[in-house]
């Protein structure tokens, strides 16, 4: 296996459209790396350079201890698994998968005992004669990852393998790909919109955004520690409630915040020792489990809008009074019920709040 090193990588395509702005990212041998980001953030572009299916425009790409930017994509040692799988439908499963080891000339018992080894570490070996037409979705992937698995690269690498699966076989595929990725010890990079994907499965998550990465790091430690409102609404679902305020006063012990004419808000300003004393404008970011409402009292005040009854919680969505902004508020089921247009108090636990400046960065 084998890191993967992307120093002052730069992407320019014709016409100067700049896709990938400067990227510096270490990747450690063995590491299950996501780049995750919203459609058009440069990752999969990033993704397919690591691969050589794109060249760089400026910096420098190593794998492992050898400088990759000039070398074709058969002499990387890397393995991609599309979305689109790719396979060939006149094909069987055995020969798709061992199709690139035959034509790179090896023995066709060679061949057979290594397509038998990662069928059986997929789960597939009762599918080897089947045709692709005669696989569901998720049997058509384990085959994509299967080829990529006999062909023993330094790299792994997804390009939103999962899109195309329905909810409950993303989820099995995930505990798969992670059982895998423990199994063969190998280095994986895998590119997804989808948070909840980077959240499961990375053992860190590279967030992307128009080109450049706003923030690496080990997942719950990149949701509990945003270093900006990107990175702070893109991670977590429901997303983390934002609120531009201002801050009104600020003494030793609380912090003061207006957040509409008819709604103010105090909270404690440990933890907020940086914070300084002069008044701004600011956003304030809370998540939804952070939350809890009432019918009265200190907090702020807003209107039911929404409700989503998910099972085991419900999702409360509010209007927050003299402005247009609504948060979501997460609430179990089973506990206390309120009904559409009822307007009720939110509060939040002062020590899950997040503050932000004007440029959105964490204070």
């Amino acid at each position: 296996m084998a890191s993967v090193t992307l120093t002052n990588v730069h992407k320019v395509y014709e016409g100067g459209v700049h896709v990938i702005k400067g990227v510096d990212l270490k990747i450690a041998d063995g590491e299950f790396m996501v780049f995750v980001g919203p459609s058009g953030c440069g990752k999969s572009t990033m993704m397919r350079m690591i691969a050589g299916l794109e060249t760089i425009t400026e910096g420098v790409l190593r794998i492992g201890d050898k400088v990759a930017n000039d070398l074709p994509p058969v002499e990387r040692k890397v393995a991609m698994v599309f979305q689109s799988y790719a396979l060939y439908p006149h094909m069987s499963v055995a020969e798709n998968m061992g199709f690139g080891l035959k034509i790179n000339g090896m023995p066709s018992a060679e061949v057979k005992a290594q397509v038998g080894k990662a069928a059986e570490i997929l789960q597939i070996s009762h599918l080897l004669d089947r045709k692709p037409k005669a696989l569901s979705g998720g049997q058509r992937q384990r085959v994509a990852i299967g080829r990529a698995i006999v062909r023993k690269p330094d790299v792994f690498l997804f390009d939103e393998p999962l899109s195309n699966l329905d909810a409950s076989l993303r989820v099995q595929m995930r505990v798969e790909l992670s059982n895998l990725h423990r199994e063969l010890g190998a280095t994986m990079i895998y590119v997804t919109h989808d948070q909840t994907e980077a959240m499961t499965l990375g053992d860190r998550i590279a967030v992307f955004n128009k080109g450049h990465i706003e923030q690496v790091g080990a997942p719950m430690e990149m949701y509990s520690y945003p270093d900006n409102t990107f990175v702070a609404a893109f991670l977590g679902s429901p997303k983390m409630n934002l609120l531009p305020c201002h801050v009104m006063a600020v003494d030793d012990e609380t912090l003061h915040f207006s957040v509409s004419d008819a709604n103010k808000l105090v909270i404690p300003a440990a933890g907020f020792a940086a914070f300084g004393k002069k008044p701004r404008k600011m956003t304030l970011g809370i998540r939804p489990e952070a939350l809890t409402w009432s019918q009265s009292g200190p907090g702020l005040h807003a209107k039911v809008q929404l409700i989503e009854r998910l099972g085991d919680v419900q999702l409360i969505h509010a209007e927050v009074a003299g402005t247009d902004q609504v948060v979501c508020l997460k609430a179990a089921e089973a506990g206390q019920c309120c009904e559409l247009g009822q307007p009720i108090v939110v509060t939040a636990i002062p020590s899950a709040i997040y503050l932000f400046d004007e440029d959105g960065k964490a204070v």
